[in-house]
């Protein structure tokens, strides 16, 4: 079993900061990309940014230069560095990660965290 777990959600005024946080955990052989997207009510989830197991990272172009990915391989953590925060982040984000587990090696699946709410005030 994976388990995703994030942390740092939370309400913050535009303009502002917020770091969000995921760690995997479990049977975990190989991550491949972590990635955070974000869901705002009634709205589809979308991808926010995303980190290759070598660093490369990409970016929604509206988030790019206000975000910014990072992970930590060896803790199997990623982060969410989130700078001059809009009231149009507002949203539930969400950890996913690529992982191929012990019990089946060489198949990688999706696994998701349970979203973290974060609210940009103006």
């Amino acid at each position: 079993q994976v388990q995703l777990v994030e942390s740092g959600g939370g309400l913050v005024q535009a303009g502002g900061s917020l770091r969000l946080s995921c760690a995997a955990s479990g049977s975990i052989r190989s991550i491949s990309s972590m990635s955070w997207y974000r869901q705002a009510p009634g709205k589809q989830r979308d991808l926010v940014a995303l980190i290759t197991s070598g660093g490369t990272t990409r970016y929604v172009d509206s988030m790019r230069g206000r975000f910014s990915i990072s992970r930590d391989n060896a803790k199997n953590t990623v982060s969410l560095q989130m700078n001059s925060l809009k009231p149009e982040d507002t949203a539930v984000y969400f950890c996913n990660a690529v992982i191929a587990t012990t019990q089946a090696m060489g198949v990688f699946n999706n696994y998701w965290g349970q979203g973290t709410q974060v609210t940009v005030s103006s």
